[in-house]
């Protein structure tokens, strides 16, 4: 039934966040979790404490049964009270509040505690129930937990909101052979014949996003990570990458806990530390204390790991330790303010690299990390600010994205270049001290800061947090004879309102054997640079030198002729990403030209992280802004460049992410047979190591494009040995098949829910269905998975929505797409506002590769 409170009074609720202060009506019963709902149980409730039992069967098909002891303190018992239940009521057998056993209400994804069964002061509920399972991602030999951000109440009943925190006992019964890890450290075991029992002790406090555990047939491997002990679960097979790896990711641990310490002044603030690594795991990782989760592709790496994929462990792995402080002991009150604990992991991490790595490797890394990203949403129709309202956490999930992970952090370099490196750390360790096991809120932050600095922050965070989009800056520059006579820098808001970003750059002015380094301070609209009058006329200038300024940066066109002599490496990519949003914007470069010259630098250029970003580019211009004939024209050349390129390159490194470049874009029969060959005799070329899965990405690059050996899956799938590999390469098999059939049956399978649990694995489908040499057939999906984009959101993980789209809509260049996704948003002018903003960015490529080809018909 439907229930609704209809009460005369209102409650005037002061939380301690004063983001928070408002009159809150008394929250009706509505679907997810609404602020108001959220701020009146803050108001009402204390001490909160879970016990949980769950009997997990060896067979993932039958029920999980579960006993939940709940106990709090309740200040009023005039309302009804909201448990959330995401979960057919059926499943529960037996409910008791205070004593008393009572008929199971629920209504709206919530079981309705009537106000005559509760009192004021102490109050228990007991619930016997069968588990929900939407957020227990149970395979057939292994489970784990994700709630984030509101998916515990898809499992059991709980105050599912991120400022109730509360302590939980867990108790698992689990078959003898498997392992598990919890937030908790382990009381006891009890073993039993073919069953075992793990008590754990209560934990410390949590919100319900950070419960959370692992089982299943698991190796364990038990090590110290900064004296803590630690144990680590994983379903790795592969010699070659534990051997290495194991070491390694204590290692990195270590490091980085002992950084987060020292930086914060604060001890690890929880009585565990552990991790476990799991096969396909939606995201890099997730910081659960005492738990951290991670995919286990991310952390094991073998002999011929490039340094890009060792630089992501590195910082995946100082990203969640850096929520231990950042998020789990200080936690955001409302999920409006995600990207506070989102922005200080990536930035800390990026931080602890530092010392380590140097400030130049430091700044080429976050310059490259975070900029293209930002900017691939930054720049779209879709663009969202940093902060985002939120009434509701059902929608939680749609708030994060690049701008969260990524212009988050280059805003934060900005907030700690304005106060100074030591005042900003004074602030930040005041905020963590303040809301240890806690709640806060950005405004709380903010405020906090305010006191460590002269600078005006609420002017800067308006534009920098609260709105999205970025300047264009362009200059101006007059020469009387040989000599500057005078430099202007403006600004103006690419899209939207006139705005400003206050920010510090560099321009440097190169000369025959030395620079000028000159520093811009654009506070305004306008900046006339003084200090640029007088000196003498330079061979070519570049804004944004150092990489750390933010938004679209003109391009003087002489540095194309010596691009790829800059000395420094992030000058060479600030180069390049600027030439690359330059051409986006169809100004100055075309597509055609911009791949020319990036593809003749793969020779010159030397550093990874830039063969990276160049890689990238050419594969994004070659197959989304070039048509199939310019592919066809040019593909012999590109090929015989990178081959070159490889054969040249003197770093092992260098060659195997050029050799990645060519497996992309090959068209060509030479190219085939010389891959062909590689895969069929696992012979790798001079100065290069393959993996096993390097082989299957090989193998899968042949069969999308029809290859002649129609075995060549089959005989890849026999020689993966790993149970967890062989199930994902299986899944992706039929996506890849040369069989039109086959795919329209595969995409179909997707309307279901059960087929799209694992969703790293229909990720990676989707690419190869969606490939651009398969688009004339694949174009017929697109409005389907369109309108798969709800479900999506309501049933899956956070950034799966995301994700699916950018999986599917990534490199299509076609007006018949752009046509499809025009009518969808037309035909749906009631869509949820964040989906379609998502849309716009991930499709965003797709209307600029339109509006290029239309401008080259003309």
């Amino acid at each position: 039934m439907t229930v609704r409170f209809k009460a005369l009074l209102f409650l005037v609720v002061t939380l301690a966040s004063c983001s928070s202060r408002k009159v809150v009506p008394d929250p009706v019963v509505e679907n997810g979790v609404s602020r108001s709902l959220a701020v009146y149980r803050k108001t009402a409730l204390s001490a909160i404490h879970y016990k949980l039992e769950l009997n997990i069967p060896a067979q993932k098909t039958e029920a999980i049964t579960a006993h939940e002891v709940l106990n709090f303190k309740l200040n009023t018992v005039r309302l009804p009270l909201q448990l959330d239940f995401k979960e057919d009521p059926s499943k529960i057998s037996l409910l008791t509040i205070n004593g008393k056993n009572v008929t199971v209400t629920h209504s709206r994804e919530h079981l309705i505690l009537q106000p005559q069964f509760l009192k004021k002061g102490d109050n228990e509920v007991r619930i016997l129930f069968r588990a929900g399972e939407g957020a227990l991602n149970r395979n057939a030999d292994y489970l784990y937990t994700l709630f984030v951000p509101d998916r515990a109440r898809t499992v059991f009943p709980c105050f599912d909101q991120p400022d109730l925190k509360a302590n939980y006992t867990l108790t698992l019964h689990l078959p003898k052979d498997w392992q598990a890890i919890a937030n908790a450290e382990l009381r006891d075991s009890v073993q039993e014949q073919y069953r075992k029992t793990y008590h754990y002790k209560t934990s410390d406090l949590l919100s319900t996003y950070l419960f959370a555990f692992a089982a299943g047939k698991f190796q364990l491997h038990s090590g110290k990570v900064n004296q803590l002990n630690t144990d680590f679960l994983y379903r790795e097979t592969d010699g070659a990458k534990l051997k290495p790896s194991l070491p390694a990711i204590y290692d990195i641990h270590t490091a980085a806990l002992k950084y987060f310490e020292d930086w914060t002044a604060i001890s690890y603030p929880f009585q565990k530390f552990g991790f476990v690594a799991i096969p396909d795991f939606q995201f890099g990782g997730m910081e659960h204390p005492g738990a951290i989760q991670y995919k286990s592709a991310s952390l094991f790496l073998d002999a011929g790991a490039t340094k890009d994929q060792l630089n992501a462990r590195n910082n995946l792995i100082a990203h969640e330790t850096a929520h231990m402080w950042f998020g789990d002991l200080v936690t955001m009150d409302w999920f409006s303010d995600v990207w506070m604990k989102e922005v200080f992991a990536n930035f800390m991490a990026d931080k602890s690299t530092e010392e380590s790595g140097g400030k130049a490797n430091y700044s080429l890394k976050f310059l490259i990390d975070h900029f293209p990203a930002a900017y691939a949403v930054d720049r779209t129709a879709g663009a969202n600010p940093i902060r985002q309202p939120l009434d509701n956490l059902k929608d939680a999930g749609t708030l994060y994205g690049n701008i969260i992970y990524h212009k988050a952090p280059i805003m934060m370099q900005q907030l700690e270049s304005l106060m100074g490196k030591d005042k900003f750390r004074e602030g930040v360790r005041a905020y963590l001290k303040k809301f240890a096991n806690s709640n806060a809120s950005w405004p709380d932050l903010i405020h906090i800061l305010d006191n460590h600095t002269a600078v005006d922050l609420e002017k800067w965070n308006k534009v920098w947090v609260n709105e999205s989009g970025r300047p264009v800056i362009n200059y101006d520059i007059t020469y009387q004879g040989d000599k500057i006579s005078a430099m202007t820098i403006t600004q103006e808001a690419e899209y939207g309102e006139k705005r400003v970003w206050p920010q510090t750059f560099e321009v440097t002015l190169f000369y025959p054997g030395s620079v000028k380094v000159l520093q811009a301070d654009l506070a305004t609209d306008k900046l006339d640079l003084k200090e640029a009058v007088g000196l003498d006329k330079p061979l070519f200038i570049l804004l944004n030198s150092a990489g750390d300024g933010y938004g679209r940066w003109p391009v003087d066109p002489a540095i194309q002729s010596h691009i790829f002599s800059l000395e420094k490496p992030l000058q060479r990519a600030v180069a390049y990403i600027s030439l690359y949003e330059q051409m986006l914007s169809g100004k100055d470069i075309r597509p055609a030209a911009l791949l020319t010259l990036f593809s003749s630098g793969l020779i010159k250029e030397d550093e990874e992280l830039n063969i990276r970003l160049l890689s990238n580019y050419i594969s994004t211009i070659y197959w989304q802004f070039s048509d199939a004939k310019e592919r066809q024209a040019i593909a012999d050349v590109l090929e015989d460049q990178l081959w070159s390129a490889i054969a040249l390159q003197k770093s092992s490194n260098n060659k195997k992410q050029l050799f990645k470049a060519y497996q992309d874009i090959f068209l060509s029969k030479v190219a085939r047979n010389r891959l062909y060959q590689i895969w069929k005799n696992m012979k790798a070329p001079a100065g290069i190591t393959l993996s096993e899965d390097d082989y299957t990405s090989l193998a899968l690059s042949l069969a999308v494009r029809d290859d002649a050996d129609d075995h060549i899956l089959g005989t890849q799938d026999s020689r993966i040995t790993n149970p967890d590999r062989k199930k994902r390469f299986e899944f992706i098999i039929p996506a890849v098949s040369g069989r039109k059939s086959v795919r329209d049956d595969f995409f179909d399978s997707l309307k279901y829910p059960a087929n799209r649990a694992k969703e790293s694995n229909v990720l990676a489908a989707l690419y190869y269905l969606h490939h651009p040499l398969r688009q004339q057939y694949s174009v017929a999906y697109l409005e389907k998975s369109l309108g798969l984009l709800e479900e999506i959101q309501s049933t899956g993980d956070i950034f799966f929505p995301q994700s699916w789209l950018q999986a599917t809509f990534g490199t299509y260049q076609s007006k018949e797409a752009g046509v499809i996704v025009s009518e969808f948003l037309q035909n749906h002018a009631d869509f949820n506002p964040r989906l379609k903003a998502k849309i716009l960015q991930a499709t965003d490529n797709l209307f600029r590769t339109v509006r290029l080809s239309s401008q080259r018909s003309k």
